[in-house]
């Protein structure tokens, strides 16, 4: 990563790495909220998060003051299986809370620009972040144009999954938060895992990340 190493913390297993994280959003949101009132707050999707958001549901009652942000979403409608946005709403239903998510109409850039005027210039307090198979993170693929755009949300046709089309924060607004944390669970995350963790290189988006600010939680599987 981009200046060093990151923040790495094993746990035992995808369970343990969901319980743990939960206790980091919540001071994240604690200290933010304590600070200026208000939290933003960036998610991910996949697997690992979405057991995050189930620890979160039931260990957090109060969302008053807190922006949930969709970090990257898919260009599919938002009841389709494969959007963030619905899964935030299903997993994480957060009562008091404010959902920014791009808008479900028109192609890849028209939805990145429309989202990119909600959040502006605001540095985001936590961005929660997984990690793909080929080391990307969020919706940054490996040598993607995108990671040469220093635009705040970013569009994306590269994705190796369909939809190729995808709207993302990019590395800009993810390298200026206050804190990244990267949830990695799996033996099939152990290589990802060591691309992400090593000298920064496009075609590992993750590498790309500041280490400062940066907390890396994996279970045994992936730290190998």
């Amino acid at each position: 990563m981009n200046g060093g190493q990151p923040e790495v913390i094993v746990l035992a297993d995808a369970a343990a790495v969901a319980e743990h994280a939960a206790g980091v959003v919540d001071a994240a949101i604690e200290a933010a909220l304590a600070a200026t009132g208000r939290a933003d707050i960036a998610l991910a999707g996949g697997t690992t998060p979405g057991l995050l958001y189930d620890e979160l549901t039931k260990t957090r009652a109060t969302w008053s003051g807190v922006h949930l942000w969709i970090g990257d979403e898919r260009c599919v409608p938002y009841d389709h299986p494969d959007s963030n946005v619905r899964m935030a709403r299903e997993r994480l239903p957060a009562p008091g809370a404010v959902l920014h998510m791009p808008p479900p109409d028109g192609d890849a850039a028209k939805r990145a620009l429309a989202y990119s005027f909600q959040l502006k210039t605001r540095a985001l307090d936590l961005v929660i972040l997984g990690l793909g198979e080929d080391a990307h993170t969020a919706s940054l693929f490996p040598d993607d144009p995108a990671l040469q755009d220093d635009a705040r949300i970013v569009s994306t046709t590269t994705a190796p999954k369909p939809p190729p089309e995808r709207v993302s924060l990019g590395l800009t607004a993810i390298a200026e938060a206050a804190a990244r944390l990267m949830l990695v669970t799996g033996a099939g995350k152990r290589e990802p895992l060591g691309w992400a963790l090593g000298e920064p290189d496009p075609h590992y988006p993750s590498s790309l990340l500041p280490a400062d600010g940066t907390t890396v939680l994996a279970d045994q599987a992936a730290a190998g």
